[in-house]
């Protein structure tokens, strides 16, 4: 992770890049269209439903499990091939996402435990604790340089201070260092992507900027593609002002084309409802 100086905010520069800052407004219009829309103070709860059902099938196409919608729904038994455990994965994560708010403010690391228990589902010994040295990684869709369980060790525990200390930079900003962070150590044996995209949405939802939880941005990454969800990843790890601000722009979009997907939603209720 790389900030721009050794501030008690070292995440609130980067909000003020024009590229994210940018970003930042454009979000905050598409979220507050959809927390506007008249089917959100009736039906808020199946919208929110709605939004973790897609938001699981957006972040499981990111690792490898791109099943339409129908099929998810559809779908009771996710124990079968490795797609199907990962979308089971997925659909879990999304379940749990907002149970755990209140420990994500004290302690974020036990929360990334808690998820990578969640996503994996066995009681295998390396299930719920960050890798040790010379552990494999099981992230084929990832291909960058693996980091060293020390370094792995030492930057969780600074994404740690930075969660808890709070501040004033933007919630697009923080949640997307949380998710690139997250990326680039791949910090468990397994499942690091839907953990990561778990984690950005827990920010979002925590930090009140998506409280009910129906901008699901793992839709928006789903929709942008891999190849340039990847490559806004390699801006991230570059660790630039440049490439740090294409990988928070990139965020940023996904939330918005979360956004509109609920607002969709919201619009096909209100015409059923008509």
């Amino acid at each position: 992770m790389s900030t721009t100086g050794a501030t008690a905010d070292p995440l609130a520069a980067l909000g003020t890049l024009p590229t994210v800052a940018e970003s930042v407004e454009s979000m905050r219009k598409a979220v507050d269209r959809v927390y506007g829309h008249r089917v959100m103070r009736r039906r808020s709860n199946e919208i929110t439903a709605e939004a973790a059902l897609r938001g699981a099938r957006g972040s499981a196409a990111l690792s490898g499990a791109d099943w339409a919608l129908e099929e998810v729904r559809r779908r009771t038994d996710f124990s079968g091939d490795a797609e199907a455990r990962t979308m089971g994965a997925a659909l879990r994560l999304s379940a749990e996402a907002g149970q755990l708010l209140s420990i994500w403010r004290q302690s974020p690391l036990r929360v990334l435990a808690r998820l990578h228990l969640v996503a994996a589902a066995t009681d295998d010994d390396e299930v719920g604790r960050p890798r040790q040295q010379g552990e494999p990684v099981d992230e084929p869709l990832v291909e960058l340089p693996l980091p060293g369980a020390a370094e792995v060790s030492g930057r969780l525990e600074g994404l740690s201070e930075l969660i808890i200390a709070g501040g004033s930079a933007p919630a697009l900003v923080t949640a997307a260092v949380v998710h690139g962070e997250l990326l680039a150590l791949r910090p468990f044996a397994s499942h690091n992507g839907l953990v990561a995209r778990t984690a950005e949405r827990i920010v979002l939802i925590g930090s009140g900027l998506d409280p009910k939880s129906v901008c699901p941005a793992e839709v928006g990454h789903a929709d942008l593609g891999r190849a340039a969800y990847l490559a806004a990843l390699d801006g991230y790890v570059s660790g630039t002002p440049e490439g740090m601000a294409a990988w928070i722009a990139h965020c940023g979009r996904a939330v918005e084309l979360g956004a509109r997907e609920s607002t969709a939603v919201c619009e096909a209720l209100q015409r059923g409802a008509a």
